[in-house]
């Protein structure tokens, strides 16, 4: 199994600090509101995933695999 991000949407304030983390990822629409663009991003992207995730004021971000 390849790695898996997943936004608790919920919890998510859109903050934006993913998005500054792994821009490949992570973007945040015209109304500000989070994308994820790549649920199932690359393993050459999971350092970037991981520090979204770190970064996220409200832990919002759980990678899986």
């Amino acid at each position: 199994m390849g790695l898996k991000v997943v936004v608790d949407m919920n919890v998510c304030q859109d903050h934006g600090q993913c998005v500054f983390a792994a821009p490949e990822v992570f973007e945040l629409d015209d109304n500000g509101r989070l994308v994820v663009m790549v649920e199932e991003p690359d393993e050459s992207m999971r350092s970037a995933v991981e520090d979204a995730a770190d970064v996220c004021p409200v832990q919002a971000i759980t990678i899986e695999g």
